[in-house]
């Protein structure tokens, strides 16, 4: 099944009342009801013009991550509520994320606590449905994800919520 046109994924922001209610129902957030759901650092948001689902791509520094892929992009929330299919959304994300920046050499990776997610056979099959494959579990247990470069859809940039929402490029004053 295709993704449908409305389905597409706007640009969003870290302090985005829509998005913000999406956030606080995905099993990651610490502080529900908190003005900013995402980690501090360079990221993307992304919301679907539905505000049926949400992902988050964060980009920290290498130097204060503790985990073993420091220097990757991280998707740090993706949460569908029946915006399309799951997998179709997770790889047009990582086009956005693309059409921003270089992926790094570790592409993306993304932390899943099976604990925590809906009982499936497979934790992160969405993920693993768009290219990602398992390469490890952190110290806590939580499943590691990764796409790395090479397997990654070309960039495709985020469409602009109302014409409100812009990337600022050099170009502009």
């Amino acid at each position: 099944m295709a993704m449908s046109e409305e389905a597409a994924w706007c640009l969003s922001w870290r302090g985005d009342a829509r998005a913000r209610r999406l956030a606080d129902r995905h099993y990651s957030r610490q502080h529900r009801g908190a003005a900013q759901f995402v980690p501090p650092g360079r990221c993307l948001v992304l919301l679907t013009p539905c505000a049926r689902a949400l992902w988050v791509t964060s980009w920290p520094y290498a130097a204060y991550v503790k985990h073993a892929w420091a220097g990757a992009w991280v998707c740090t929330l993706f949460r569908n509520e029946g915006a399309g299919l799951s997998s179709a959304l997770i790889s047009a994300a990582v086009a956005a994320t693309r059409a921003l920046w270089e992926p790094p050499p570790l592409g993306i990776v993304t932390f899943i606590d099976p604990g925590k997610v809906r009982h499936k056979r497979d934790p992160g099959r969405c993920f693993l449905r768009a290219g990602w494959e398992r390469v490890g579990e952190t110290r806590g247990g939580l499943l590691v994800l990764q796409l790395r470069p090479a397997a990654m859809p070309p960039p495709a940039a985020a469409g602009a919520r109302g014409g409100q929402l812009r990337l600022w490029t050099p170009e502009e004053p």
